[in-house]
């Protein structure tokens, strides 16, 4: 991954302590002991010694505050959950007089409630172990608590007092119990549709082995970045993401940056994806190769922030809080039409061959168009309409195929909700001017976006005879919370268990401000179906959040079956997870769970359980060896859950075989016996488990005569052991039961009339 990856989305780059911290195991947390512990900081308006020898509580040091005026120690953190903990801990001093007037607040994302509680009088030369309820405080169950102070709340001056040994308390952990049995039917003839293997991809993994560990299929090179890459000067726009900075990627080769993201695929054994721009501008460079910002401070005056290695470059927004719109496009950039992304396209090929030998194959048509507005203000201030996109489009779509006739085309990488069904210009419109009307729209007889988009690209690809789209893809992240948070709340984490039933479920109502039904899936597949038939469907972009909690692998794992049973054709996870934490473990358990790249199966099979909310269950059969594959996901926050899984239709060889991932690591269990076609297990609670039903080995039939006058004799070759029945049949189309029987050896004979002369076809099935 290059610099230019580092600010797609600064968003999801969060705090992984803070997220383990909240996650941990009820663990109470240590504010000071000897010294501030976990990132607490001090913000104090008092005056302060944070190494205070003497007196002391335990350890070595406390903190000794002195006050004047309403001053107070402060003690600041990152916003975090405080449904975790119930009080704040801590011993006071007061000195050798004691009798200081003091009250404890806390914060809430920096402000303080109305709440208090008084300390008053503090005691005289001794220790007094103080505990104060987060509900006294009116800070407990909130997902933004980031500090506390003691406050003096005499005008003049007090007596230094000393605090030693601050620790915030967790909740008790819950009692472990178990939920109610639950029976889930599996039958192995139900049929099912394919799963495509391109739904297990990510974004921009740092190096080929992780993707060689996660057996990734698909790897895409998206984000903000790549919307004004310069394949000629190996450079790129950090736009909105970080001060709208042009920058030069290590490399000052042509096409450097893609060329060395797609020997990092092949490398892990991952075919790429490639995004090129259609916005008609890319990054430009001094001749040094140095950067350039496109809100210079020399130029366009103070902003309200710049960045802190490069203080001439500024955000864009002035002192007075308004976007600067003057700006001049070309201080960091230079146009580029279709011609000049044709030269990128065509030194790919030379580089690498066309797609149908082996060279890239898929080609992501830029990214979030319908926000170009936002994130690309500098060049292009005003959003984007419906037929400004569609012109872009298909003008670099006809270039691509013209080039590269077996490449496969990607778009529109929209980027949520409002751009399933509204242009640029009427997300900005409407945001300005209330959504009552929206010109872009009724411009357009009042279609929604995506199904018009398809239609027109179906009509100019028609004309064109080719086709200039081969995937309809889109960008899903939940609006809840769960992605941009992380936060593992118990309320966050029973929404994150909901929440991804907006991809296919037909009767949820997303709980997020769209409060509408999504099912996203369903949606793209009737949208291409009525539009645009043959297209393949596609999220590129989704995120569920706190990869290090196993509430978000549960998440990332329910996502992965949802994808193989609704039949989404091709999925891109922003961006890979970190290794060793549950969320790349749950991709392993889809895609390498023994560490020997052996996989889910890739026929899917109809299983349902009846809450989809604590309990998820995904089956497959897999081609590779006849195995049927079993995911039983327990996202239930504090119960194990008692599973029945009741196969039909289906003979095994043996016992279930189990894969667990229940923390950080996939654990090999006992297998698990397979008994009158039943699996019986206790999953634990947020737990992930893969069970693999090994098939009977293969058996052969044959049939020979003359074994003694008006007989056949019918060989059964299989295993010892093993149950069969045999049936025979005239027509091949009305079986008849002939014997059941159980081989004794690998081999076995039998007699059968053939007096009748109606017996003219056999087959031997394997029984449980």
């Amino acid at each position: 991954m290059t610099k230019a990856h580092l600010f797609q989305r600064p968003w999801f780059v969060l705090s992984a302590l803070l997220a383990a911290l909240q996650f941990a195991a009820r663990a109470d947390q240590a504010i000071y002991t000897d010294s501030l512990q976990d990132d607490w900081v001090n913000w104090s308006w008092a005056t302060v010694n944070l190494a205070n020898s003497t007196p002391v509580h335990s350890g070595s040091d406390s903190i000794s505050v002195t006050t004047s005026n309403y001053s107070a120690l402060y003690l600041h953190v990152s916003p975090m959950d405080s449904s975790l903990f119930t009080n704040f801990i801590f011993w006071i001093d007061g000195g050798p007089n004691g009798g200081q007037s003091v009250v404890f607040q806390a914060t809430l994302d920096g402000v303080a409630p109305t709440n208090y509680v008084a300390l008053s009088p503090l005691p005289a030369n001794s220790w007094r172990q103080v505990t104060v309820p987060l509900s006294a405080l009116g800070v407990a169950n909130q997902p933004d608590l980031d500090g506390f102070w003691i406050q003096s709340t005499v005008r003049g001056s007090q007596a230094a007092f000393y605090v030693d040994d601050i620790t915030l308390q967790s909740v008790p952990p819950l009692p472990p119990s178990t939920n109610a049995n639950v029976t889930i039917q599996i039958d192995a003839r139900a049929g099912g549709r394919p799963i495509s293997p391109l739904i297990y991809g990510v974004a921009f993994a740092p190096a080929s082995n992780q993707l060689q560990d996660l057996n990734v299929p698909i790897h895409r090179s998206g984000g903000n970045a790549t919307t004004r890459y310069n394949w000629q000067l190996n450079a790129t726009s950090h736009a909105a993401d970080w001060y709208f900075e042009s920058l030069a990627e290590t490399s000052s080769a042509p096409g450097g940056d893609g060329d060395s993201f797609i020997q990092e695929s092949k490398d892990g054994g991952a075919q790429a994806m490639l995004t090129i721009p259609i916005i008609g501008w890319v990054a430009n460079l001094q001749p040094n190769r140095n950067g350039l910002a496109s809100f210079s401070v020399a130029k366009y005056g103070p902003q309200t922030a710049t960045d802190p290695w490069w203080p001439d470059a500024g955000n864009g927004v002035s002192t007075n809080g308004l976007h600067i719109t003057n700006n001049a496009p070309t201080d960091a950039n230079i146009i580029a039409d279709t011609n000049f992304q044709a030269g990128w396209v065509r030194h790919l090929t030379n580089q690498w061959g066309l797609a149908a030998s082996g060279g890239l194959r898929y080609y992501l048509m830029d990214n979030e168009w319908s926000i170009w507005h936002s994130t690309h203000r500098d060049v292009h201030p005003v959003g984007a309409t419906m037929d400004e996109v569609l012109g872009k489009f298909c003008a670099t779509a006809t270039m691509v195929k013209a080039i590269d006739p077996n490449a496969l085309v990607a778009g529109p990488e929209e980027w949520g909700w409002l751009g399933y069904f509204y242009s640029g210009y009427d997300q900005q419109y409407g945001s300005l001017n209330g959504w009552g009307v929206l010109p872009d729209r009724a411009a357009h007889g009042g279609q929604d976006f995506a199904p018009w988009f398809l239609s027109q690209v179906n009509s100019r690809g028609q004309a064109a005879g080719r086709r200039l789209l081969d995937v309809f893809t889109l960008h899903c992240y939940p609006q809840g919370g769960e992605a941009l948070s992380n936060g593992v709340s118990a309320s966050m984490q029973l929404l994150r268990n909901r929440s991804t039933r907006s991809l296919w479920d037909t009767n949820y109502v997303d709980e997020s401000w769209i409060n509408s039904i999504v099912m996203l899936i369903p949606r793209m597949k009737n949208w291409v179906a009525t539009n645009y038939p043959g297209t393949l469907t596609g999220i590129t972009e989704y995120n569920w959040g706190a990869d290090d909690s196993m509430n978000g692998a549960t998440a990332q794992a329910d996502l992965l079956g949802i994808f193989g049973r609704e039949g989404l054709d091709l999925a891109t996870r922003w961006t890979c997870p970190n290794p060793g934490t549950p969320a790349y473990n749950a991709f392993k358990m889809y895609r390498n769970y023994d560490g020997n790249k052996s996989t889910f199966g890739d026929t899917n099979l109809p299983a349902a359980a009846p809450n989809p909310d604590s309990l998820a269950v995904f089956a497959a059969l897999r081609a590779s060896d006849g195995a049927m594959t079993l995911m039983v996901i327990n996202k239930d926050l504090n119960n194990a859950a008692p599973v029945t899984l009741a196969v039909t239709n289906f003979a095994a060889s043996g016992p279930a075989q189990v894969w667990q991932l229940s923390s950080n690591n996939i654990s090999h269990l006992a297998g698990v016996p397979f008994t009158n076609g039943t699996i019986s297990n206790v999953v634990p609670a947020q737990s992930i488990t893969l069970f693999v039903l090994p098939p009977l080995p293969p058996f052969h039939l044959r049939t020979n005569a003359g074994a003694a006058p008006g007989q056949w004799n019918i060989w059964l070759d299989g295993q010892a052991g093993q149950t069969y029945a045999l049936q025979s049949s005239a027509d091949l189309l009305h079986w008849s039961p002939v014997s059941t029987n159980t081989l004794a050896s690998n081999s076995f004979a039998f007699p059968i009339s053939t007096a009748a002369g109606a017996i003219k076809f056999y087959r031997a099935l394997w029984l449980p």
